[in-house]
């Protein structure tokens, strides 16, 4: 499924203001851009772009109240001045997983004044020497890297929350909308499965006492 197509399907009635959490894991990004997404999702503060394809966060709309922004297991290498000038309200960047190779690709993220958590997991930039010590420099507003402070302290359950919304209840309402909507899906799957055994069953007796009839 295109990205388009995700949203349009996450909408579900919904008008971009009422969005607060947006997950579009796993869809299509077309030419590694993001599309579908416009400056109307005002009040957005969780946004998931895990494993799109993206190689480019140039369009990505100006969001004021985002928080948490998930890109890592794309193919990202560098351009990310835009996250400072369209997310000021940035606290959380997960970029796990991209083509990021130096320190200075980083330098952007200087602008954002209240990021206090970013992850690098499974970048190249994290097998350079000093890794840890350089980024912390470059960026002191950080409170944590990969999961941990400077005195290699791991992150607690709360410094994972933002805005006191547990990482695993960050999709509230809207997580429980989709899982209602596959749990009806499954049902109505299983009547039909079920049906169809029925009259499977009816048929198959039809054509015993058929043979029955026969032999007799």
């Amino acid at each position: 499924m295109d990205m388009k197509k995700r949203i349009h399907l996450e909408l579900r009635n919904r008008t971009p203001p009422d969005v607060q959490e947006l997950v579009l894991d796993n869809c299509r990004s077309n030419e590694g851009k993001i599309e579908g997404l416009s400056g109307e999702f005002i009040n957005l503060e969780f946004l998931s772009l895990i494993n799109v394809g993206l190689t480019s966060v140039l369009n990505l709309p100006k969001l004021p109240k985002l928080k948490k922004l998930e890109l890592s297991d794309n193919r990202i290498s560098g351009g990310l001045d835009v996250l400072a000038e369209k997310l000021p309200n940035l606290t959380h960047l997960n970029l796990s997983g991209n083509k990021l190779k130096d320190i200075s690709t980083l330098e952007p993220l200087k602008k954002l004044d209240s990021l206090k958590s970013l992850d690098l997991f499974n970048c190249e930039v994290t097998n350079l020497n000093d890794y840890r010590e350089s980024v912390f420099k470059l960026l002191p507003q950080l409170t944590y890297l990969d999961g941990y402070d400077q005195e290699d302290k791991e992150a607690s359950d709360s410094d994972c929350e933002v805005d006191g919304v547990d990482e695993e209840d960050e999709e509230g309402e809207e997580g429980e909308d989709r899982h209602c909507y596959f749990w009806v899906e499954n049902v109505q799957f299983l009547a039909i499965v079920s049906n169809l055994k029925i009259a499977l069953g009816s048929f198959s007796s039809r054509i015993l006492i058929a043979e029955g009839l026969v032999l007799s």
